[in-house]
């Protein structure tokens, strides 16, 4: 069923304002996933923008990235800030509106409304915390497509998204070919390298050391790692960045004083900017989820599910590709998009690949970086037209 309910977000639950709502679908069926478990029920929550279509034809589902959620478009509940992607969503922009009907979900294993350790557990009516299977690319992926088949759309016009939200492309173009006309992997790899599992893992330690968090029992015990928390969204953040992007906005300035202070305060403003960002994060975000989200990125490796061929991952694909990467993303460098270009080639699919040049790092997808927004226009207005939505 639809309905309106508020997200459930454990730590930010309570920061929401009534009206502060987002849709959602109940589905009765036991989901399958990759571990061997069996999740039951299963809610997705979920945003959409736009129309659908009398042919149901138009529908653009947008996969978000590891911090993102279904506000892809709208005032977020929780910060009070702009969608994450709108300089790509809204009227006119390349995730037009006024032309297509959008979708965002929130992941399975989010903390945003949809089934994840801050649920409740049937079994024992408090939440799931560390007793929540561990979730997968590809689990994510058949959610998601439990909530296109309860939209009753057959094809999606294109599925697109960056980072963790490219992974999420890449599943769904790999298996589900028949459903995605077009597919946007923007700044992603077909699968995880030892370098982001390593930085991943300091991640989770930081938030497993903290004393708060209670073997992950933390909601039960009204506790919050909200320092572990921190911590580990600092660390992923600098991943975010460049080199010269931090020199260019920081530098070595000093923040609010013309002098060291000789002690572990916040000296430099590139520290307060990195605390900032793990205060700000904590108020939006579930510890547990950051967990489940950054193993589900680790264990991703699309080849292997096809003998190691990337190649057989997309051989005789019909969908149109547009491969994006940015010249200054040591995260998921070009190198790692066109082992994906490649294997598309080579498995005889259509795809055109666009490398920016900026130095914004990893986080440009996210931003307002006019060949970005050139690209995606022209890559959705071509399919389009091939698509007879023009």
């Amino acid at each position: 069923m639809d309905d309106r309910v508020p997200p459930a977000n454990g730590a930010a639950l309570q920061a929401l304002c009534p009206d502060s709502l987002t849709f959602r679908v109940d589905s009765p069926l036991a989901l399958a996933m990759e571990s061997g478990a069996t999740l039951s029920p299963v809610t997705i929550a979920y945003q959409t923008y736009g129309a659908l279509n009398a042919g149901k034809s138009n529908a653009l589902l947008i996969c978000h990235a590891l911090t993102g959620d279904q506000h892809v478009g709208n005032l977020h509940p929780v910060t009070g800030r702009g969608g994450w992607w709108e300089t790509m969503v809204g009227p006119g922009r390349p995730f037009d509106t006024d032309r297509f009907f959008i979708i965002c979900a929130n992941v399975l294993g989010g903390c945003m409304g949809s089934t994840g350790p801050v649920s409740l557990n049937p079994d024992t009516g408090e939440p799931y915390g560390l007793d929540f299977p561990v979730v997968t690319i590809a689990d994510m992926v058949r959610a998601q497509a439990l909530l296109i088949d309860h939209l009753g759309i057959d094809t999606l016009f294109c599925v697109a998204g960056g980072s963790m939200g490219g992974m999420q492309v890449l599943q769904w173009a790999s298996a589900y070919p028949q459903r995605v006309f077009a597919a946007l992997p923007i700044a992603t790899s077909a699968r995880h390298s030892s370098q982001n599992i390593a930085f991943h893992e300091v991640g989770r330690q930081a938030i497993m050391a903290d004393p708060d968090w209670r073997g992950g029992r933390y909601l039960t015990e009204h506790t919050l790692p909200s320092k572990g928390l921190a911590v580990a969204r600092m660390a992923a953040h600098i991943t975010y960045l460049s080199d010269s992007a931090l020199h260019r906005r920081f530098g070595r300035n000093l923040q609010d004083r013309v002098a060291r202070t000789f002690s572990f305060d916040a000296d430099f403003q590139v520290e307060s900017y990195l605390r900032h960002q793990g205060r700000i994060f904590v108020e939006r975000f579930d510890p547990n989820s950051y967990l489940y989200l950054t193993r589900a990125m680790d264990y991703f490796d699309l080849a292997a599910d096809f003998g190691g061929s990337l190649v057989n991952a997309f051989r005789g694909s019909p969908t149109r590709f547009c491969v994006v990467s940015f010249t200054s993303d040591w995260l998921f460098p070009t190198s790692d998009s066109r082992a994906i270009v490649r294997a598309l080639n080579a498995g005889a699919a259509s795809v055109s690949f666009v490398e920016i040049e900026t130095d914004r790092g990893h986080d440009a997808f996210l931003l307002d970086i006019p060949e970005l927004i050139e690209t995606t226009r022209g890559f959705i207005d071509a399919a389009a037209r091939a698509r007879g939505l023009a």
